[in-house]
């Protein structure tokens, strides 16, 4: 088989592509995909978001996630609140201009991504959205 057939090079490929994408919609909002993706996942709760909870849906390292959200915090983007269940738990949650900021990115990003797959039918779009989500184990709204 060759290279260009292989399952892990056209995943990272297509994720490339639609990375590099969605940077270039997100940069006229100041973002980048990760801060993006830190922002609308807080906007997703009303009381906010811990950040090892942003971390583990992420995927990635709880230092990362600090950062982004500092970056986001010093925009005016979210802010940290106390965890009414546990002191010691500091709660991401958006701003009034954070919200209105994620509500134009996603039109953005939306716009970019559906560029992107433009060229499957929304039926292979919501196959494909099913599968990487089996494949990375987290559940998907029908008809996202």
């Amino acid at each position: 088989m060759p290279f260009v057939d292989d399952i892990g090079f056209l995943l990272s490929r297509a994720s490339g592509q639609l990375v590099r994408s969605v940077n270039a919609a997100l940069a006229e909002e100041g973002l980048r995909v990760r801060q993006y993706s830190v922002l609308c996942l807080s906007c997703e709760s009303a009381e906010g978001r811990s950040q090892r909870d942003l971390a583990e849906v992420l995927g990635l390292d709880p230092s990362q996630v600090v950062a982004f959200v500092d970056d986001l915090h010093r925009a005016g983007l979210v802010e940290r609140r106390p965890s009414p269940a546990d002191r010691r738990t500091k709660l991401v949650a958006p701003t009034g201009p954070g919200r209105a900021v994620a509500e134009r990115a996603t039109a953005r990003v939306n716009a970019r991504v559906a560029e992107q797959l433009g060229v499957l039918t929304g039926g292979e779009q919501d196959v494909l959205r099913a599968l990487l989500a089996r494949i990375v184990s987290l559940p998907v709204a029908a008809n996202s």
